[in-house]
Parts: structure tokens; C-alpha cells; sequence
């Protein structure tokens, strides 16, 4: 909001601070100041108020109290008309009479007449002080509202008063009115009615365009048509013209639901409308139009009528809150002496009414709506203070960790991990379509009872259903990734409905090796997570499991721990990947994150790495194509020993040279001892024991 020094400068007598450091003292103490500029003889400052002080700040009156208040000993003054104002005889009672439809809509509305006005240009002073805040002048009439509106925050309008049309009411008139005229004026009473317009009504505005009206917006009217859209624009049919003699001016206070509501309708937004739907004083009403009243006399002569219509039904009256010294000090941390509190609530216009049990009284003045409470009080005191004079202090409080939350702790873990080994994380939706939800029994989904849209009807199952959505469309950019999700899955059993979480994400792979490949990936994120006893076990399709599996059945296994079930890896079926039009193998996993935290162990041995070298030997078996590679490990561990450390098949075979209905399985046996170098003829020891357990399954040979 743009305010003018040099106007600012004449609330005071004593000369007040250069503009910029007038900017630094307000950025300090009450609001942000955006920008400084030179205006010809002038300084504009832009100031960023806050919407709670819309019935004091936005005016130049309100900046220049918040000025007052900073500055101790500033002298400030509110400003008068330059010549005292001159009354006609007659009364503004006898020419126009006022209609107030709700009181709701318009708590106060006041209304003054001039005779005898001549329209034409503002003076100088006025004009140019209309430009630095960014207004455009028009004729002294209209300048002088936009004036007092700008150095006291309330909206005026002037209607030309010849133009609004009489009440039909003249059985109600007094005899004398009707028996003698007023000089230019009518023998009959005009009508000004404050209401909502009415349904199809139309009003053309100032602006020239033409506005279509209903009863959610509010409207002055004479006795025929809308005049004006209540606190936001006047309308053409009582404009003021150089024409104009004789005005009535109007100063009100209207609902600010009201005109914000019709301001969005109407696409309208005006200085007056953006100063109403903030909320304003109703008590400014009064005197501000009495100020524009004087000031319109000083520069466009005329007379004014005596009295003023003004419907006030519930009057607003100061209100008071009670403030604990003590407290302040308490909240602010800083020793403030009570004579130095009363001196800035009484300079930002509050007054203290006395003291009664330790508290003083305060009394606050209905253009600070803002303050309600104690804590705004005390809050005023530490803004005018100085919040940059308040010392940091580290509050004398013992400063506790907080419990360790250990599904958030591993949860964390766990993303790291399969950050490390390049997976990406993805968020997706909770919710799955019709299309979907084909691949599941329809007595385990939860349907929502109302749903956005189709694609988002069903409750998801399984993370894996939007997961290979996020593979689908990322085949479309890149040709391997690796993802990863950990949320909540949803399923209906006998009635209730149960929900887990779960840890699920999938790989994109060329060739069969992305299984062994996925599977040495669980297997790593599993011994880092300090489970030792887990194994790969044959997958079995369950009842739990969609009507379509998503697994392979020759290519999926089941992941356990303990001998406990936790989840499942393996390729997804080309059933599942038809259906998603998807064209590349995808091999995923699914684990219960729930059961997996059972068995998650934050302590692990450490192991030195020995010293000594370890020995490396190949074995080929060839078994039965139906056989499980981890069978034949298991027996490879057993009978190799504590020297065994590790086994890695490289390699398996099957065609040429190879019996029909057999596979080859080549391994890497690695031995290495933490004390010694192995010789050669211990490991031929190892390797003879493994060869005779392996050769105790007839349908096993080891190759020679």
C-alpha cells in the first residue's frame, strides 16, 4: 500500500526522520517497508499491512499514529479542514430520508448534503498528494472522497442529488415540505434505499460496463434503480458531472462478507472494496464524513444543509482488557517498567483506566479491531519496544531425547539401503480403477462409496498394481530402473476390513539373470539389516493371492525367515504384463514391512577380514531340471565346513553334452581360514566330503 511522506510529515509539527530511515524505524516496528521512491518533490513509501490492521493502517492517519508511537514526543495531530465549515438552515432531514433493509448487511449508514457546488479541477496540493499515492485526479468533488478516504481509511461516495429519483411515499411527507422548495432542489423527498439487488437487475457503473446483479449483492437504490454497488463502485445514473450542483454524500459501513463475496462475483475489485471486505470501524463513518463535508465546502464552495442523516442502530463502544505487567515480562522475556508500557499503549491511542488488583485497565479504542486479548496488548508493547532490543536467552529447561520410534528408525534404514543399491523411491495414490481391480477377488477389495473418479474406486490391494503402472510409463523414457515403495495395503476379510504395510518394488531385466540378480539384492538388504536366518523357498500360489497370480510359478520364490513366511520375488507373469500392455520382463517383490521389523536387528557382529588368503574351487553337479539351486548349496554348506565361507554359482547349462532332462549347476566353492593359509591338500579334503555328499542323491553326479 503506497503512503506519501510529505503527507505523512503534516500529522506532525516536529520534522520527522528521512524517508529511509523512517522506512528502517516502521520495518522495525510495525510493517515491512517494500520500496522507497522519489515522486517529484515527494517520497512514496510502499508499505506491506498486514490484513488485521485494515480499520487503522490503511490510512495515512493510522501510519502516522503507528509513527507517533515509535517516536516518542512526535506531537501528533489529526488534521481539520483549513476554514471552519459554514451550515444552511435547511435540514438534510427535509430533503432525502434513508431505508436500511438489514441492518446485517449495513451497520451504519450516514449521509450529508451540500447546495450550491461547483464543480471543477482540485487544487494543486490536493491533486498532487491523489498522484503520489497512485490516483488519478477527476473534479474537486470526487478528489475530496478519494482524499479523506486515503488519510482516513473510510470509502466516501457523492451522488448528484437531482439525479436520484423521490420517494412515492408522499402521504408520510411533512406539510411543510410540500408547501416550499429548497433552492435547487425538489418539493419531494428523495429516497436512498441500502438493499440486495434484486434478481436480473442490472446497474451500468462508473467504469462504463454494465453489471448483472443478484441477491447476494448489495446495492444503494433510490426509489426506481440500483445507484451504486454497495462499498465497491457507483453507478452512471447519479454521477457526478460538471453539471452537478447539489450532492449528497454517502459514508457507510457494510458486512465485509458482503462485499467481498460480490467483488469475486463481479470480477471488481476497487480501493474502496479492498478496504471494506477487511473489516473497518463503523465510528469512522461519522467522522469522516464530516471531514470530507468541510473539505469539499474549502474547495468547491457551496452550503451545507444542517444535521446528518446517520443510521447507527448498534452503536460500537471501546472495550476493555485487563494486562498483568508481570505477564508482559513473562511472554517477552525482557524487564519492561510499567510507567514505559502506559507510555506506548497511550501512544499507539489505547487508554489506561486505572489499576485494580495488579492489573491495569485498558481501554481500547474501536479502530483497533486487532487487539482482542491480553497477548495482543503485550504484543504491541514488545513490537514498540524494540523486539531487536530483547536479548537471546536459552529458556532454563532440561532438554529431554525424545523415544526412539523404531518403525520410523528402520523404516529410514530401510530406504537408504535400497537407495544405496540404486533403487528409486516412488509415492503413489492409495487407490486402484475398475481396470485394476479384475485381478482380485471382489469380495477382498474396498470399494470407496464415493469415488473421484474410476481410477480411483478400489482401496489397492497391493503396492505392486501401481508400481507396474510407474514401470509402464517409464519404459516409455528409460529401458532399466529399479523402484521401490513402502505404504499401506487394504484388503476385506470377513467383513472387517484389515490393513498392513507393506515393502514392495520391482527391476526391469533382459534376460532370466534378473531373478538371481533381485534375489541378491533382498539377500543383501536382509544381512544388512541383521537377519542371518532367512532362505528362498518354492513359491505356492495362496487363496490370499489374485485370481490372476502376478508370479511366475517356474520363476518366483517365497522369502522366509525362521521358517516364516514374509513375502514373495520373482517374475511377473506375462498374464499380468499383457494386461498393463507391458513388453519387457519385470521381476518384483512384495514384503510384509510388518513382519519383517520382527526380525530386524540393529546389533551385528563384527567379523575382521582375514588376512590370510582364501582358495577358490569349482564344482559342476548336474541334476534333474526340476531341482532347486538352493538345495544343492545347502548340502554344499554342510558338508564343507567352517573354511566354507561362500558359494556363488556362475553358471547354469543346459544342451549339449548334457543328458535330456538335465541341468548343469557351476559354483564357485571359496575356502579361507582366519588363522592360516590353507594348503591345497585340506581343501582336496573339503572338496572330496562335499563330492561324496552331493553323489548321495542318486540323481545328483558331480561332474569329473
Amino acid at each position: 500500500m503506497i503512503f506519501s511522506y510529505n503527507w505523512l510529515q503534516s500529522f506532525f509539527r516536529k520534522k520527522l526522520p528521512p524517508p529511509r530511515k523512517l522506512a528502517e524505524l516502521l520495518t522495525l516496528h510495525s510493517f515491512e517497508v517494500q520500496e522507497i521512491e522519489k515522486r517529484d518533490k515527494d517520497f512514496v513509501l510502499d508499505l506491506d499491512v498486514t490484513p488485521n490492521r485494515a480499520s487503522d493502517c490503511f490510512s495515512h492517519l493510522g501510519i502516522a499514529r503507528e509513527i507517533s508511537a515509535i517516536i516518542p514526543n512526535s506531537k501528533f495531530k489529526i488534521p481539520n479542514s483549513r476554514r471552519r465549515p459554514k451550515y444552511s438552515s435547511a435540514s438534510v432531514k427535509d430533503l432525502v430520508e434513508i431505508e436500511i433493509e438489514n441492518k446485517n448487511d449495513c451497520p451504519r449508514y450516514c449521509a450529508r448534503i451540500i447546495q450550491g457546488v461547483k464543480i471543477q479541477a482540485s487544487p494543486k496540493w490536493l491533486q498532487e498528494r491523489l498522484i503520489a499515492c497512485g490516483m488519478q485526479p477527476i473534479n474537486n468533488v470526487v478528489d475530496a472522497t478519494n482524499y479523506v478516504m486515503l488519510e482516513l481509511g473510510q470509502p466516501l461516495h457523492a451522488f448528484d442529488l437531482d439525479k436520484i429519483d423521490i420517494s412515492n411515499l408522499k402521504s408520510q411527507m411533512p406539510a411543510r415540505i410540500a408547501t416550499r422548495s429548497v433552492a435547487g432542489g425538489s418539493n419531494l423527498k428523495k429516497k436512498i434505499i441500502v438493499r440486495r439487488a434484486k434478481k436480473g437487475e442490472k446497474i451500468e457503473a462508473l467504469d462504463g460496463k454494465i453489471y448483472e446483479l443478484n441477491k447476494d449483492i448489495l446495492v444503494i437504490a433510490d426509489a426506481k434503480d440500483p445507484i451504486a454497488i454497495a462499498g465497491i463502485k457507483g453507478g452512471r445514473k447519479a454521477e457526478i458531472t460538471s453539471e452537478t450542483t447539489n450532492i449528497l454524500i454517502e459514508s457507510a459501513n457494510f458486512n465485509p462478507h458482503l462485499i467481498r463475496q460480490a467483488s469475486k462475483q463481479l470480477k471488481l475489485k476497487t480501493d474502496a472494496s479492498f478496504r471494506f471486505e477487511h473489516g473497518l470501524d463503523p465510528n469512522m463513518a461519522g467522522i469522516a464524513i464530516d471531514r470530507v463535508a468541510g473539505l469539499i465546502q474549502e474547495i468547491a464552495g457551496g452550503k451545507i444543509l444542517k444535521g446528518k442523516i446517520d443510521h447507527y442502530p448498534n452503536k460500537v463502544k471501546p472495550w476493555r482488557i485487563y494486562l498483568n505487567p508481570k505477564k508482559v515480562h513473562s511472554l517477552l522475556g525482557v524487564q519492561i517498567k510499567e510507567k514505559e508500557m502506559k507510555d506506548i499503549l497511550k501512544r499507539l491511542g489505547l487508554t489506561i483506566k486505572g489499576k485494580s488488583r495488579g492489573y491495569l485497565i485498558v481501554e481500547v479504542p474501536t479502530f483497533r479491531r486487532d487487539l482482542e486479548i491480553e497477548e495482543d496488548l503485550i504484543e504491541e508493547i514488545g513490537r514498540i519496544f524494540g523486539y531487536q532490543k530483547i536479548k537471546p536467552i536459552m529458556p532454563a529447561i532440561q532438554i529431554t531425547l525424545p523415544e526412539k520410534n523404531l518403525e520410523i528408525y528402520w523404516e529410514n534404514k530401510i530406504k537408504k539401503l535400497f537407495k544405496e543399491l540404486k533403487f528409486c523411491e516412488v509415492y503413489n495414490y492409495s487407490f486402484i480403477g475398475k481396470k485394476d481391480a479384475v485381478l482380485y477377488p471382489k469380495s477382498q477389495l474396498v470399494e470407496l462409496e464415493n469415488p473421484i473418479s474410476e481410477e480411483f474406486q478400489y482401496l489397492r490391494p497391493t503396492l505392486l498394481i501401481n508400481l507396474l503402472k510407474n514401470a509402464k510409463e517409464n519404459l516409455k523414457y528409460f529401458s532399466d530402473f529399479q523402484i521401490f515403495e513402502i505404504g499401506k495395503v487394504f484388503r476385506k476379510e470377513r467383513g472387517k476390513i484389515l490393513e498392513k504395510r507393506m515393502l514392495s518394488g520391482l527391476i526391469t531385466a533382459n534376460s532370466e539373470e534378473g531373478f538371481f540378480y533381485l534375489k541378491g539384492l533382498i539377500d543383501t538388504i536382509l544381512r544388512k539389516l541383521g537377519i542371518s536366518d532367512f532362505y528362498f523357498d518354492q513359491y505356492q500360489q495362496t487363496p490370499e493371492d489374485s485370481l490372476i497370480s502376478f508370479w511366475h510359478l517356474n520363476k518366483s520364490a517365497e522369502i522366509k525367515i525362521a521358517n516364516q513366511e514374509i513375502g514373495f520375488l520373482g517374475e511377473i507373469s506375462l498374464r499380468i504384463l499383457d494386461h498393463y500392455h507391458i513388453k519387457k520382463r519385470i521381476y518384483a517383490f512384495d514384503i510384509d514391512f510388518e513382519k519383517l521389523l520382527q526380525f530386524v536387528n540393529e546389533e551385528q557382529e563384527y567379523i575382521p577380514i582375514s588376512k590370510y588368503p582364501s582358495a577358490v574351487r569349482d564344482i559342476a553337479v548336474l541334476v534333474p531340471l526340476n531341482t532347486k539351486v538352493a538345495e544343492v548349496m545347502n548340502v554344499i554348506y554342510r558338508a564343507g565346513g567352517k573354511f566354507l565361507r561362500d558359494i556363488d554359482l556362475f553358471d547354469i547349462y543346459v544342451g549339449e553334452n548334457i543328458p535330456e532332462g538335465k541341468k548343469n549347476l557351476a559354483f564357485h566353492l571359496i575356502f579361507q581360514a582366519e588363522d592360516r593359509t590353507l594348503q591345497s591338500e585340506e581343501i582336496d579334503r573339503f572338496m572330496a566330503k562335499i563330492i561324496e555328499e552331493i553323489e548321495k542323491n542318486v540323481e545328483w553326479e558331480v561332474r569329473k
